[in-house]
Order: structure tokens, then C-alpha cells, then sequence
């Protein structure tokens, strides 16, 4: 079939593996979760696979409990399979053994990714496939997306025809997240590849008690080994069974494989093996070289196992006198990556032959690219080639860095390009996370490809930070099939788009500008006045290489058409109009068609806002009269690094300076092995260097009317607004901008002065402090004690304003009631500027730990959300207070994170006795006063710990006294003697779901740590799927029907226990209650969990209505606020505290503010109305359930009352 089809490889991968399964089992992990979510989406809409069924999707609990799910569905005979990546298929080896221990077909499709080492990386490279390789499972590699369709279905037939079950593998986001136009593949290939007599085969194997038999026996040693060898004639047959798939594919489709595809002169001296999207990159490069005379090709390695030698070294010219293997992985402490060695011992064997295929055995030499997704060009390929002719070529070598540590990297020009490079038309757009560029630019190669013959490609870079990072689309179309799997080089883009003008001062956003280009910016400046309002280094360029400008005020469009601040549909409707890809009228009704698509579903509202915003485009859109020559300022200008480096030559300010700032500024990539920290410990506080400068408008203290509740520094996502009182003294070099009045409360002394002061760089302009604000001007009731107003024309000042308040002291936190919310935000934060989203729900609750425990946390973050924004680099949030001190972080894995904080526990409350037992041992050298107040000290409070600390001081010093063996042991532990407060943070995945176990047995632990579950009620960090905390009728991904189910009750699992202490809180509902679930948490003596529920953009809902939907969960009874307080029960009190009201609102009130309920609405309004009367009924039970719960009297009461009723009764 020669149909095309416009899609990403999860997609290619996902159209194929759904239409020939009957049971698919997911889990979400980035970046394979999108072809689950399809796979759940083609179900719920009764999609049917080739045999007219619709296949089972199901989500489980973990990517364990998703293989084990695909066993037991094999097993029974059904056609299943599964989707996943990184630590995921780690997860999945345990069962991966017994699914190829019984031969049993199967493909797993899997996004190859990094595994977390020294850092977690989202990113792709081939490590966690090769964590595989003895599993027994044949390792089938993609190199690019076309690739992927057609081998998700080769891998089918080959598993049902060999009985081996087959990984098929494609490199994560290069492959995965590309969008590419390929020639799909029917059902009736598919049918033809995957025969009826196979799958009676796999039916006629299946456990059935219609003839039973055993599977899974244990065996002993006289017969283990023998029944693993009788295996081997299928792992011998199957490369055969792979090669006459892909025959009998290439007669369907006109496609052809082999095991092993060569590419290049037929008489080439000089050949790179690997495999991966790398191979099409090496083919774009060899194709050029040739061309050019040269004796080079590239061997594509398709079955990596089980490995076929005599099939690889017939692939091979015979001519072959040297090969470079490039692996894209990284075997710590062996002497080669596992392809290298493969191809090592195959030429070795060969050579050791009767008939060796080469006259002489060619030269091997083996090199390590594109770890973590690490750029990999034809310049870099080149240079792999030019090794070669070295005197002594590098028999170990790395490409794509600069390794000044082992030496081992590899020179190459950065100015090469391929003929195929200089023929495509590049373009480049910088986006920002949510704003819609990167959904507009899949529309625009999606329209490019379905509506003319060229081909398309789109490739979208971004980290892995929340919405608010910049983003960068790489977009190529050309007449032939592009094999160009890297990014836009420099001098390349002959289209460049800004879509945020704050990148303007940031980034160097035309080095990918071609001679010529057409460059796009999105700004509010007027078009007369823009070229002024450049930087000089811009204008230079401009100039220089002859750039066409063009502006528009694509803000001002969007809010004329109702959009508000969406601006992806104007900037992609400018792009067609400029960039002469498609004719205007026709790219103007392609873009309308998408529209149709891509919203139709969400209500035709939505459509025709953005049918409006297309059609008043044009008319904004202007072009700039560029000078002739650049102005003096212009014509030395340099573009510099973004933001204010910190001043010293310390460690950490020049850490700073040669690592994080570079890194800010787009620079990464350059940077030498020997500046990275070798076991991943990095500084805490570079957040506050990064000055993202997003925000379009920021707060405005208005300090004749605040009442200084502190309610604003309480919401505040980004901790970007803050208080503090001081002495008149303190202020006396205040600029003249900066504001500061009499502190109104009478618990500091007379004369202190209070500010309120925003960070106007660090603000995201979320508006959550102005909507919280209580206090109206009577007189003109729209102005408020905060108000929002235009950044740019306040930047400056309040830029100083901002250095300024950063100096003013902290007030003693020993002396703060910090039981009151005015008092408590005068806690400095320790969280700080994280890339969290704009309006996050998650992040008040850790800024708020961290101002009350900030100097003693110790903190394990599961992987989610949280970890991300906490420890994404380049720079990270958590901060220091003034004496250094502050929240020490790590973050595990995403599955084990509760058992990682006990072991925190365990070790600190361990080291801590033993400090104890070396300080009694040491009492008579010390003296014994100070080791008795060491032993006895009251930690409970905030003196007692800045007592603590001083009397450790103090130890410190007369143990570098005495200075003996025993004194140096102790002083090591001396820190331990002060009390720790170890937290234990993470997603409701992780608390629901993959982390339940261990958090199961750490709640029965009884051990003092506190568990923080900030509760999307989604997995938002992967892109919102459903979770055990979806709310019954919430349509989420993998849940696009609505989940059927009602949500777990982690907080009536916890109070189970009885020593556990529990609270629900939701901070824009009760900041007080929120507060002191916080502080009560803490201080208990054991195992306490703070359940927080956090709004999230997966909801649907625009988060600067963040604190009343909160408000609105908790009045409709979805979020009941409770504590659980076993101490009470010491009282003679009920442990259980119900603290918000019965449901006030109906539950349709909440749920009708947010898209994961309306959608279903529109798309199953029978469903929708099921799901809302059940879910309004199950709030109103819950509630009364509490209440109940709540009123119970304890069981001594109950004997009590009897006895007495009983003695009254007998009197």
C-alpha cells in the first residue's frame, strides 16, 4: 500500500502493535507513555484490531505488573504486548526471563532510553536495552520511524513463527517523539504477516484445564542446566525466522531489510557499524562522502540478538580494512560497549576459520555517542571516519563531547554539512513550555505532509522541566525521504521563529539563521519602534546575513479573538504565510482542518476561537525595514550569558560562573568532562541565577492598604514573593523605590518595619497573590493590597528593589509564632524559582516545609513532578539559609522512594547513637556538664535546636582540642547530635500506585518520618495519566472513557495503623489548617503522612483559578480536610478530626470548572451524567463516613460506659 501518513514513531509503533494484540498491559514512563495512551484512546473509541475485536487495555500498577499481566495473557493464549522504557524494562527483566525461559511470543516495544546513574535522564541511548541482553528476548533496532511502522509488524510475525519473544527497540524522542511522513501499513499486509495457522499454534500452547499441564516448576540441580540448553535450536533458528519475515514483508510492501543492511561503496575500505537512529545519520553521510570518491559505508545492525556472525561479515565488503562499532551506551569498567565486542569476536572467529571472509582481518576500534541523547551530526561521523587514518588510531574513543579527563573524544569541524542538509529547507522555532509552539509545529509538518508530496520532519527539543522552559522545533521538508536524525546546525534554519521576546536578551536565537532567512518574532513592541528595541548583537547579525524580519503582536490577536494568552494558532498561521511552503489559501484551510481535529472534541467554542484568530492573523502581521548597516553599538556588540553570575573566587561562585551560567545560556554542550562533578553532587541554590523573566506582568505591593496577613508569600508557586521585618536601621540604604511600613503586629519590637517585595525576574505572573488578597481599597474596590501590572516599565527598579530586600537580615526564626500565617511567611523559603508550572498546586506545600524545617531536612523525592522541578538542571531550587544550612535532597528511583527515606531515617538515627556512645566514652575529656546538656537536650522547638546547635559548635571545639583518634571519630559524627527531619515527598503515582508497597511497609514501620504526597490525582509528570487517585468520571490519559472506579483512600489505609499520624489538606481552602497539619506532622513522634491535593494543568482547569477549585473540592466534599492525630487517643480523645464542613455545593459545581469532566460530557453525555450523580453520592458518603469515624468513642470509653450502665442498671 502506498499510502502516506504524517506521524511520531510512539504512533507508527502504536498503529501497528494495537491492530495485532487482543491484550495490552501499560504503564506510563516517558517517553514510550504515548503509545499506551493511543492504544487506550483507539480502545475507548471500539477500534478493532485485524480480527475485528477490540482489544483489552489495561493499566497496572507498575511496568512490573504490566509484564507480569502480558505473561498471564500469553500464557493463556492471547495475542498481548506491552510498551515501555529506562527503569521501566528494568523492572520488566524479572518476567522477561520467563516469557523467553518458555518460548513464548511476544514483541515488547520499548522507547530506548538512559537509566538513571549519577542522575536521572529522560533522554535516549541504548543502556536499558542492553540491561536485557541475557534475558533471552531477540533484540530487533529501528533506525527511524518508517522503520519502527514497518518493524513492529515484522517482529510480530517473526515472534509467532520462532517462538522467541522479541524487544523491538527505537531510540527515545529522536525516533519516538519525531513526526515524519511515512507509508503506512494496512491491515491486509498485516493479516498476510501475521497468519491464522501461527496464532492456532500459540492458542494450541495456552494453559487450558480442557489439557492441563505445568509450567513454572522448580528444578534441581541434576536437570536445570540440561533443560536450558534444550533451548538452543530456536535461539539458533530464529535470526532465520527474522530475515524470512522481513523477505515476506518486502514482497508486501516493497520495503526491504536484512539482518545486517550495508550501505555505501561497494569497494569500501572504511566502514561504522551501529545501530539506531544513528545509522540513518551515518547513511546521510556516507551517501555524501561517496559521492565525493570515498571508499566508506555503514553496516545497520537490525537483530542485535541473538546475534547472527556469519550474517553481519556477509554484509560486509570484503574490501573492509578497518571498522569503527559505535555504541550508544556506556559499560562502566569493561574493556568495550556490547556491540563492539560482538563485532570483535565475530571477525576473531572468522579469522580463526578455514575460510576467512577478509584476506587480512580489518582493524577495529570502538567508540561510545549519544549518551542521554547527546547530539550525534555528520561532522561528528566524519571525524569517526578520519580516525582511521591516524597513525595510531584511538582503539577507545568518544564523539560528540570534549573529554579532557580520559582524552578518549575525537576531534571533528563543526562546519561540515551533507549535499542532503543543504537541500532541505530548516526551520527553527523557540517556544515556551505550554504555550502551544511545539502542538502547532506537529500541526504544520503534519499539514505539510498530508497536503503536498514533500516529505516532513519535525523534531522537538525540550527538557525536562514543567511548562515554562524554552522549547525548540526543529522542522525540515524536502523532496526525498530525510534521513537527517540531528538538529538544525548553525547557519542552517533558513526560518527562524521567537514566539516569547524574553529569549531576545537570553539566547543567541539566530545562529541557526541561514544567509538570507526570513525571522519571525512574536513582541507587543510597535513594528516602527521593534528594530530599536533589539539587541545589538541581533541587529548584527541581521544585517550581516541579510535576515527578513517580520513582527507581529501575536498576544494581542489572540486576546482580540478570545484566545487569551494562546498564541501556537497566530504563530503558525504567520509561518505559512512567510515561509512559501504552501500556498496561503490552501495553508489557511489545512490550518482550519486541524483546528477541526485537534479541538473538535473539546467543543466547538474552542474551534472557533481559533478559526477567528486565523482569520485576523494577517492583518497583524508586518514586516521590519532593516537598516543597511549596523549602528556603532551593533557592530561590537557580543551576545553575552543571560543573567548576573555571583561575585568570589570561591568553589561554589566559580562552579557557578564556568558550569551553571554557561548552562543557562543554551551552552551545555560545549562543556569539558573534567568541569562535571564525577558522582552527580551538585550545589543547591543556582535557582536564583537562572532569571527566567517570563512573566508579562507581576504583583504590585500596595502598602497603605496591606494588612500584612501573609497570605500571598502562603500561595506563592515560585516563592517569588516574600516578607520580612526589620529594624529602620536595616532599611536606611534602601533605594528610593523600595517600600517598607510599620510591622501592625505586636510581637516584634517597637519600631520594626514589615516589606512585602516581588523577585520581577523570578515571577512567572501566575496571579495566585492577587487573588488570594483579602483587602479592597472601599473607595475603588478593584484595587486590591496586591494588583498586577505590566513588568517591563517596573523591571529595573524593582530589580534593584529586589538585591536590596535580600540583604536585609532574617528575623530570629526562635522568636516567630510560627503557628500563624503572618508570622510563619516570614520564614525564609528554601525552595526557590523552581521550573515548576505556572500556578503549580504542588510547590506551596514544599516551600512551605522548607521555611518551617528547611535547616534540618533531610528530603527523598520519588521521580515525578517533583524531582523534576527539584533537581532539573541546570540549576536547582532548594536553597540555604544564612548560616549555610538547608534542605539536603536526593532522589532514588520513582518505585522505592518511601523504603529510600527510611533507610535515611535508619542510618541518621543510627549514627546518631553512635556519636552518643562515643560522647559518653569521651565525657571526662569533655566535660561533663556539656555532654550531659548534649544526652538531654529538648529538640522539640526551635530554641531548643539553636541551643543544640550551640552546644555542637562547642563540642567541635574542644574535640579539635584534644585532637586523638577518638576526637576526630566523634567530631565526624558531632552533626547527628541535632535533631533531623526527614521527609519523604512524592507524587500520588508513586503514593497510589508503583511506591505503594514500600510505602505500605514504611507506614507499619513506626520510624519518625514524614511523608509529603502531593496529589494531582494523575501522573502529571509523564503527561497526566490515570492513577488509583483519579476521581470516579475523570477522563484522563489512559482513562479516556472516564475511570470507572472510585478513587483509593490513602488517608483510611494510613489511619489503619493507628500510630500513623494523617492529614488531608488542600492550602487555598485552609491555609491555617495547612499550616498546622504541617507543624502537628512534625513534631509526632513516628510516621506521619500529609496528603496535599494539588491542582494540576493535566486537570484541564487555567491553575490562576488554583485556590478556588481547592475551595471548591473541599465544599463539594471531593477533598474532605481531616487530621488523624494519635495522640489524642492518649487524651481520651477520638484520634480522628473532621475539619471541613458537609458537602455546601453540588460536586458538578467543582467538576464543571475542569476539562477531565466536561470533556466526557460532550463525548459520552449518558456516561458523564452516570459518573457525576455517582460521584456527588460517594462525596456526600464519604463525608458522613468521617464524620461517623470521628464520633466514635474510644474502646476503653465503650467498656467504661458499659460497666457503669451496667452498675447503675444492677442498682
Amino acid at each position: 500500500m502506498n499510502s502516506m501518513i504524517t506521524v511520531d514513531g510512539n504512533e507508527a509503533v502504536a498503529s501497528v502493535a494495537f491492530r495485532v494484540s487482543e491484550v495490552i498491559a501499560i504503564y506510563p514512563i516517558t517517553p514510550s507513555s504515548n503509545m499506551g495512551e493511543l492504544s487506550d484512546d483507539w480502545a475507548a473509541q471500539n477500534r478493532t484490531n485485524i480480527w475485528g475485536s477490540v482489544p483489552k487495555v489495561v493499566e497496572l500498577q507498575s511496568e512490573g505488573g504490566a509484564a507480569g499481566t502480558v505473561h498471564g495473557a500469553l500464557q493463556t493464549g492471547a495475542l498481548a504486548t506491552t510498551f515501555t522504557a529506562s527503569q521501566g524494562l528494568l523492572l520488566m527483566i524479572p518476567n522477561m526471563y520467563k516469557i523467553a525461559g518458555e518460548l513464548t511470543p511476544t514483541v515488547f516495544h520499548v522507547a530506548a532510553r538512559a537509566l538513571a546513574t549519577h542522575a536521572l535522564s529522560i533522554f535516549g541511548d541504548h543502556s536499558d536495552v542492553m540491561a536485557t541482553r541475557a534475558t533471552g528476548f531477540a533484540l530487533l533496532a529501528s533506525n527511524s520511524v518508517q522503520e519502527a511502522h514497518d518493524f513492529a509488524a515484522i517482529a510480530t510475525a517473526a515472534t509467532l513463527s520462532g517462538r522467541v519473544p522479541v524487544l523491538h527497540f527505537f531510540d527515545g524522542f529522536r525516533t519516538s517523539h519525531e513526526v515524519s511522513k511515512v507509508h503506512a501499513i494496512d491491515d491486509e499486509v498485516l493479516r498476510a504477516m501475521v497468519p491464522a495457522a501461527r496464532i492456532a499454534e500459540l492458542r494450541a500452547r495456552a494453559l487450558s484445564p480442557e489439557h492441563p499441564v505445568i509450567r513454572g516448576t522448580s528444578q534441581n540441580p541434576d536437570v536445570f542446566f540440561q533443560a536450558r540448553e534444550a533451548q538452543n535450536p530456536w535461539f539458533d533458528a530464529f535470526p532465520g525466522h527474522v530475515q524470512d519475515a522481513m523477505d515476506r514483508f518486502g514482497g508486501l510492501t516493497g520495503r526491504h531489510y536484512r539482518l545486517f543492511d550495508y550501505v555505501g561503496a561497494p569497494d569500501a575500505e572504511r566502514v561504522i557499524v551501529l545501530m539506531g537512529s544513528g545509522a540513518d545519520t551515518v547513511h546521510e553521510t556516507v551517501d555524501h562522502l561517496v559521492a565525493q570518491g570515498e571508499k566508506v559505508g555503514v553496516l545497520k545492525v537490525r537483530l542485535f540478538r541473538p546475534f547472527a556472525p556469519a550474517a553481519m561479515l556477509a554484509a560486509l565488503p570484503a574490501t573492509t580494512r578497518a571498522i569503527a562499532v559505535l555504541d550508544r551506551c556506556k559499560e562502566p569498567g569493561a574493556d568495550g560497549e556490547p556491540l563492539f565486542k560482538d563485532v570483535i569476536v565475530a571477525l576473531a572467529e572468522d579469522a580463526a576459520g578455514d575460510a576467512p571472509r577478509f584476506a587480512a582481518t580489518p582493524k577495529v576500534i570502538g567508540g561510545r555517542y549519544g549518551l542521554g541523547s547527546k547530539e550525534f551530526n555528520p561532522a561528528m561521523i566524519v571525524g569517526v571516519f578520519e580516525e582511521f587514518d591516524a597513525a595510531r588510531p584511538r582503539r577507545r574513543f568518544t564523539v560528540g563531547i570534549a573529554d579532557d579527563v580520559s582524552g578518549l573524544s575525537l576531534r571533528w569541524d563543526p562546519a561540515f554539512r551533507t549535499e542532503a542538509s543543504r537541500q532541505a529547507f530548516a526551520a527553527v522555532f523557540y517556544g515556551l513550555g505550554s504555550d502551544g509552539t511545539v502542538s502547532a509545529n506537529k500541526n504544520s509538518i503534519k499539514i505539510i505532509g498530508d497536503e503536498t508530496d514533500l516529505y516532513a520532519q519535525g523534531y522537538f527539543v525540550y527538557d525536562s522541566k514543567k511548562s515554562g522552559a524554552m522549547t525548540v522545533s526543529h522542522l525540515r521538508v524536502g523532496p526525498a525521504p530525510i534521513r537527517s536524525a540531528y538538529l538544525t546546525g548553525d547557519g542552517d534554519a533558513r526560518f527562524v521563529a521567537c514566539h516569547q521576546p524574553v529569549f531576545l536578551e537570553r539566547y543567541d536565537l539566530l545562529s541557526h539563521a541561514a544567509p538570507g532567512a526570513v525571522f519571525l518574532l512574536n513582541t507587543s513592541v510597535p513594528a516602527d519602534q521593534v528594530w530599536a528595541s533589539l539587541p545589538a548583537a541581533m541587529q548584527r547579525q541581521i544585517i550581516d546575513k541579510r535576515i527578513q524580519m517580520h513582527v507581529i503582536d501575536a498576544w494581542k490577536v489572540a486576546d482580540d479573538a478570545g484566545m487569551g494568552r494562546r498564541i501556537n494558532t497566530v504563530m503558525q498561521t504567520c509561518f505559512f504565510a512567510i515561509s512559501g511552503i504552501l500556498p496561503q489559501e490552501q495553508a489557511i484551510a489545512a490550518i482550519k482542518a486541524a483546528v477541526e481535529k485537534t479541538y473538535g472534541r473539546k467543543g466547538r467554542r474552542i474551534a472557533e476561537l481559533n478559526y477567528r484568530a486565523i482569520d485576523r492573523t494577517l492583518a497583524g502581521l508586518f514586516r521590519v525595514a532593516v537598516p543597511a548597516e549596523a549602528g556603532a553599538a551593533a557592530a561590537t556588540a557580543e551576545i553575552g550569558v543571560p543573567g548576573l553570575p555571583p561575585a568570589g573566587d570561591d568553589e561554589f561562585a566559580r562552579f557557578v560562573r564556568e558550569v551553571t551560567m554557561p548552562m543557562i545560556a543554551g551552552k551545555g554542550d560545549a562543556l569539558p568532562v573534567s568541569f562535571f562533578p564525577p558522582d552527580g553532587t551538585w550545589p543547591t541554590g543556582t535557582a536564583r541565577f537562572e532569571k527566567r523573566n517570563i512573566a508579562l506582568e507581576i504583583p504590585v505591593w500596595e502598602e497603605d492598604l496591606c494588612t500584612q496577613c501573609g497570605k500571598c508569600v502562603f500561595v506563592c508557586p515560585h516563592s517569588a514573593i516574600r516578607a520580612k521585618v526589620f529594624t529602620a536601621e536595616d532599611a536606611a540604604g534602601a533605594p528610593a523605590t523600595f517600600k517598607h511600613v510599620p510591622a501592625r503586629s505586636k510581637d516584634y519590637p517597637a519600631g520594626s518595619r514589615v516589606s512585602y517585595q516581588v523577585a520581577p525576574e523570578d515571577c512567572t505572573g501566575c496571579t495566585l497573590c492577587v487573588d488570594v488578597c483579602p483587602i479592597r481599597d472601599k473607595s475603588k474596590v478593584s484595587r486590591k493590597a496586591l494588583n498586577m501590572a505590566e513588568q517591563p516599565p517596573l523591571r529595573a527598579a524593582e530589580v534593584d528593589n529586589w538585591n536590596f530586600f535580600l540583604t536585609l537580615p532574617d528575623y530570629d526564626r526562635s522568636k516567630l509564632k510560627r503557628g500563624t500565617i503572618p508570622a510563619s511567611m516570614m520564614l525564609p523559603p528554601l525552595f526557590e524559582f523552581s521550573g515548576a508550572c505556572v500556578g503549580c498546586g504542588e510547590t506551596p506545600y514544599i516551600r512551605l516545609a522548607t521555611q518551617l524545617f528547611g535547616d534540618r531536612m533531610m528530603v527523598a523525592n520519588a521521580t515525578g513532578c517533583s524531582s523534576i522541578y527539584g533537581g532539573n538542571l541546570p540549576t536547582t531550587p532548594y536553597t540555604t539559609d544564612a548560616d549555610g544550612r538547608g534542605p539536603a535532597w536526593n532522589n532514588s528511583l520513582f518505585e522505592d522512594n518511601a523504603e529510600f527515606g527510611l533507610g535515611m531515617r535508619l542510618a541518621t538515627d543510627q549514627l546518631a547513637d553512635a556519636a552518643r556512645l562515643q560522647l559518653r566514652a569521651l565525657a571526662g575529656e569533655l566535660g561533663a556538664d556539656l555532654v550531659d546538656a548534649l544526652l538531654s537536650a529538648d529538640q522539640r522547638d526551635e530554641a531548643g535546636l539553636h541551643e543544640q546547635r550551640e552546644r555542637v559548635a562547642e563540642l567541635k571545639t574542644r574535640l579539635a582540642r584534644l585532637a586523638t583518634p577518638a576526637a576526630a571519630s566523634l567530631a565526624a559524627l558531632a552533626d547527628y547530635l541535632v535533631r533531623r527531619s526527614v521527609w519523604i515527598i512524592g507524587g500520588d503515582g508513586w503514593a497510589y500506585d508503583i511506591g505503594f508497597g514500600g510505602l505500605d511497609h514504611v507506614l507499619a514501620s513506626g520510624e519518625d518520618v514524614n511523608i509529603l504526597v502531593l496529589d494531582t490525582e494523575v501522573y502529571s509528570n509523564t503527561g497526566g495519566q490515570n492513577s488509583k487517585a483519579t476521581p470516579l468520571g475523570a477522563v484522563a490519559k489512559f482513562a479516556a472513557g472516564g475511570k470507572p472506579t472510585r478513587k483509593k483512600d490513602l488517608a483510611r489505609i494510613a489511619m489503619d495503623y493507628e500510630n500513623v499520624f494523617v492529614a488531608k489538606v488542600a492550602y487555598g481552602a485552609k491555609d491555617v489548617h495547612t499550616l498546622k497539619a504541617f507543624l502537628d506532622a512534625e513534631r509526632y513522634p513516628g510516621v506521619s503522612i500529609i496528603i496535599a491535593y494539588s491542582p494540576c494543568i493535566a486537570h484541564g482547569v487555567d491553575l490562576s483559578h488554583n485556590l478556588r477549585q481547592q475551595d471548591l473540592a473541599v465544599k463539594s466534599g471531593h477533598w474532605p480536610l481531616l487530621r488523624y492525630d494519635p495522640r489524642r487517643r492518649e487524651l481520651g480523645q477520638n484520634p480522628l478530626s473532621v475539619d471541613s464542613a458537609a458537602p455546601s455545593v453540588p460536586f458538578r459545581e467543582f467538576a464543571g470548572n475542569e476539562a477531565r469532566f466536561t470533556v466526557l460530557e460532550r463525548q459520552h453525555p449518558e456516561a458523564a451524567a452516570r459518573f457525576m450523580a455517582q460521584a456527588e453520592q460517594d462525596a456526600r458518603d464519604r463525608h458522613e463516613e468521617y464524620v461517623g469515624l470521628a464520633g466514635l468513642p474510644l474502646p476503653g470509653q465503650v467498656a467504661d460506659e458499659e460497666a457503669e450502665s451496667k452498675g447503675e442498671s444492677n442498682a
